[in-house]
């Protein structure tokens, strides 16, 4: 018989690393494996009304659920970066023209069918054929062909080279559905998340429950109920009345009544999210830039940082780029009544301008931050009228319709952010904002290989909007997360990496 051999010192220091790690798994898996109990409810804001749906591409989508019963290729870490979730891996050839995706097998729909290549082909061939209109499709437009290399692997074909692509698959709409799933998706809601659809109403109760076949394990609570309430005001009493066991857009002043009592629990989370003003550029007066520039130069944003956050929010100088993303531009932006004063003559208002501002109250800081840009931009000649609206259909009423309009979007990559919100194509663009030059330089940051001179163009394309731009971003916010005490292992971050299987209920 040949003898063996001892393994070489690497070779053992593996195999003792892979025991361990085999134990952890072991034991870790005896955790995941307990009995899911209980019941977790959150409240969602019926925000599209009649059009709400459980589309992950539709304009409609109720994100509270989709999020839940659905995953993406794709997933933020908790500190923001691209991680596994169906995909496992991903590699790009040397002009990153082609992209590789290992998908993870096993993997089974809720419907008990096998999820694989086909799937991913059809669901991101579903978000990109411009006749569904998904406002998905501006995040992943550089995708020319999708592809299924075998059963477990996707090639994906770029139109340009695209250095950061696994960002833009973290969006929080690009979910896998079953392949030829499109026409029923909306009322199925049949994917492969930790929780899958047991009835959904978008106007009253969505019932979900514990997906025990999910790949990470089965979840933490054995039911979740998602609840239409319109109305941040009527969150806050579900809470406090136990109706409901999380909101996530609690204010400063709820935070001191909830932190006073042994109930509630707070979470701190500084985030990507912001709130802001949006001015249609492609009416007057916001058609000439001036205006634009004195309605932004008018606002003290430290000070509404103080008065609607209570200081917790990050200074943002009219960039949707949050301030942890490796893109942000830091911009000095002081407020500049004097100069706003004389923007506005320039541009032929002496006297000053009126203005509607049109404010709902299904985010809670609106109505407070419209009151505080009021005053400010008074002492410019800037006279706001708050024009109060309903919560219902605001985003398909209100918000894109109305010349001036209170806005939020939560957090994006960089590139996202400034395609999604500000390219003159994109479905979003909430302030019709036009301008050639700014497209360009997004457009050269995509194809750009090298990190420092991409970098650098996206800085210059957000430098580019403090001048240009019809949308007054005061902060990116630091979200105040309430919950009931019986809640835990909700993981402290930004809402489109919450890990939803891991939470628990007392």
């Amino acid at each position: 018989m040949k003898e063996r051999k001892p393994p070489p010192r690497e070779e053992i220091r593996m195999r003792k690393t892979l025991s361990f790690t085999a134990l952890a798994l072991a034991l870790a898996g005896t955790t995941a494996l307990a009995e899911p109990t209980g019941t977790f409810r959150q409240a969602h804001e019926y925000g599209f009304g009649a059009q709400s749906s459980l589309d992950p591409i539709s304009k409609g989508r109720v994100f509270q659920i989709t999020e839940k019963i659905m995953s993406r290729l794709v997933r933020p870490d908790m500190d923001g970066r691209p991680a596994p979730d169906l995909a496992t891996a991903w590699s790009a050839n040397s002009d990153a023209t082609e992209w590789t995706l290992a998908l993870r097998e096993g993997v089974m729909f809720h419907d008990g069918s096998s999820f694989g290549a086909e799937d991913v082909v059809y669901s991101l061939q579903r978000v990109l054929d411009p006749a569904n209109d998904s406002p998905a499709r501006a995040a992943i437009a550089m995708i020319d062909r999708v592809e299924a290399v075998d059963a477990n692997t996707i090639k994906l074909t770029l139109s340009a080279s695209f250095a950061d692509l696994p960002l833009l698959l973290m969006d929080y709409r690009l979910r896998m559905i079953p392949e030829g799933s499109g026409d029923t998706i909306a009322t199925t809601g049949i994917g492969t998340g930790p929780f899958r659809l047991v009835n959904f109403d978008a106007e009253g109760t969505t019932r979900l429950v514990a997906n025990m076949d999910y790949f990470e394990g089965p979840p933490g609570v054995a039911e979740m109920e998602i609840i239409g309430i319109p109305d941040a005001q009527a969150r806050l009493q579900a809470l406090l009345g136990g109706q409901i066991d999380m909101e996530r857009g609690i204010s400063a002043q709820q935070s001191v009544m909830l932190s006073s009592s042994d109930r509630f629990n707070i979470q701190m989370i500084p985030t990507g999210n912001w709130r802001g003003l949006v001015f249609r550029t492609d009416v007057a007066p916001f058609d000439d830039v001036r205006v634009r520039q004195a309605l932004r130069l008018a606002a003290d944003r430290q000070a509404m940082v103080d008065l609607v956050m209570g200081g917790g929010a990050v200074v943002a100088c009219d960039t949707p780029v949050g301030p942890r993303d490796q893109y942000r531009a830091e911009i000095d932006c002081p407020q500049d009544i004097e100069r706003a004063r004389a923007l506005l003559a320039e541009a032929g208002f002496p006297d000053g301008i009126d203005i509607d501002l049109h404010v709902a109250t299904l985010e809670p800081t609106w109505p407070v931050m419209a009151e505080v840009y009021q005053q400010q931009a008074a002492a410019a000649g800037i006279r706001v009228n708050i024009v109060q609206v309903p919560t219902d259909g605001f985003w398909s009423d209100v918000w894109m319709q109305k010349d001036a309009v209170t806005t939020r979007w939560n957090e994006r990559p960089a590139d996202q952010a400034l395609n999604e919100v500000y390219v003159s194509t994109a479905r979003w663009n909430e302030s019709y904002y036009r301008d050639a030059d700014f497209d360009a330089l997004l457009a050269n940051a995509r194809q750009e290989l090298d990190f420092d001179a991409r970098r650098a163009l996206y800085i210059q394309a957000q430098e580019h909007l403090w001048q240009t731009a019809g949308t007054l971003i005061p902060y990116h916010v630091t979200r105040l997360v309430g919950t009931s005490a019986r809640v835990g292992n909700l993981d402290a971050v930004e809402n489109m990496s919450v890990r939803w299987h891991l939470v628990t209920v007392d």
